[in-house]
C-alpha cells in the first residue's frame, strides 16, 4: 500500500471514528432527526458543489432511484439511528458496535447476492453476537446502564450497523454502474429529503437559553457534516478507485480505535473491560468475515 493511500485510509478512519463523539455532542441538544438532517444536508451541498466545480455527470434522471435507495440505507437510516443511540450511549460503544456491519454485509450478500457464507465466516457472526454481549453490560455503565432507553439504544445501534450491511448488498446489485461520486453526494441530498419531514414528528428539543451555546452548537454541527461526510467521501471513494471496495473496508477495522481514542480524550469517557475484551472479540468476528479464502 502506497504511503498516500496509507494515509487516506487513516484519515478516513479517524474522521468516521470522530463522528460517533460528535453525535454523541449534538444529539442531546438537536435531537437524532436533526443531528442526521444536519450531517447529510451540510455533506451533500459541499459534494454536490465539489462535483459541479469538477464537472462530474450526475445523470440523476437516470438513476434516481438508485440515490434514493442508497440515501436511505447508507445515510438517512443509520444516522438517525446512531444519533438516537448517542442520546443515551456512549460514543466509544456506538463505535464498536458499528464493526457488525461487515457482518450484516456478508449475511445479507448470502441471503439475496447469492454468495457462499463460508465456516469462518459464520463463526466471526457468531463472535460478533459474543462480542455485544460483553461489551452491552448496563452494570458497566452506571446511570447510563439504568436508563430505560439503555437497551433501546443498543438495539438501534445494532439497526443501524445492518443498515450499512444492507446498502452494501443493494449498491452491488443496483448501483454497479453509477457513478460512485454521483451516488455519495445525492444520496446525502435525498436522505436530507428523507429525513427533513420527520422534524414535523420528532423536532428538535428547544433551544438553549445562552444564545452562545447554540451558535456553538451549530459551529460543531457544520463542521460535523464538513468532515465526517463530504471530507471522508472524498477519501473514501479515492481508495475504493485506488484500492478496490474489498481493502477499502480495512477502514473497519481501525475506526473503533480512533472513536474509542476520541472519546476518551475528548468526551472524557472510559473504556470498561468489557468494552475493551467485547470490541477485541467483534474485530477478530469481522476479520474473520472479510478474510479471503
Amino acid at each position: 500500500m502506497r504511503r498516500a493511500d496509507l494515509a487516506r485510509l487513516l484519515a478516513l478512519a479517524a474522521l468516521w471514528g470522530g463522528s460517533f463523539m460528535f453525535m454523541r455532542v449534538l444529539a442531546p441538544h438537536f435531537g437524532p432527526v436533526l443531528t442526521a438532517d444536519v450531517r447529510v444536508t451540510v455533506g451533500g451541498l459541499v459534494l454536490l458543489l465539489w462535483m459541479r466545480f469538477a464537472g462530474l455527470p450526475a445523470e440523476l434522471r437516470r438513476y434516481w432511484r438508485v440515490y434514493l435507495w442508497a440515501g436511505l440505507l447508507t445515510s438517512a437510516l443509520p444516522f438517525f439511528l446512531y444519533a438516537f443511540a448517542a442520546m443515551s450511549l456512549p460514543a466509544s460503544l456506538t463505535v464498536i458496535i458499528n464493526a457488525l456491519s461487515p457482518m450484516f454485509g456478508a449475511l445479507f450478500s448470502a441471503l439475496w447476492l447469492g454468495e457462499r457464507l463460508r465456516r469462518l465466516q459464520a463463526l466471526g457472526m457468531l463472535l460478533g453476537v459474543a462480542g455485544v454481549t460483553l461489551i452491552a453490560r448496563p452494570e458497566d455503565f452506571g446511570v447510563l446502564g439504568q436508563s430505560p432507553l439503555f437497551w433501546p439504544a443498543v438495539l438501534a445501534s445494532i439497526g443501524a450497523a445492518m443498515s450499512y450491511g444492507l446498502a452494501g448488498v443493494y449498491v452491488r446489485k443496483h448501483a454497479a454502474s453509477t457513478p460512485p461520486n454521483a451516488v455519495a453526494a445525492w444520496s446525502q441530498l435525498f436522505a436530507s429529503l428523507q429525513l427533513t419531514p420527520l422534524l414535523l414528528v420528532l423536532p428538535p428539543p428547544p433551544p438553549a437559553g445562552w444564545a452562545g451555546i447554540t451558535l456553538q452548537l451549530a459551529a460543531i454541527g457544520l463542521l460535523f457534516g464538513l468532515l465526517c461526510n463530504a471530507l471522508a467521501y472524498l477519501f473514501y471513494f479515492r481508495l475504493i478507485r485506488d484500492l478496490g471496495p474489498t481493502r477499502a473496508l480495512t477502514v473497519t477495522f481501525l475506526m473503533p480505535a480512533f472513536g474509542v481514542l476520541w472519546a476518551v480524550l475528548l468526551l472524557g469517557e472510559s473504556l470498561t473491560p468489557g468494552m475493551a475484551s467485547g470490541g477485541a472479540i467483534i474485530l477478530l468476528g469481522t476479520w474473520l468475515v472479510l478474510r479471503r479464502g
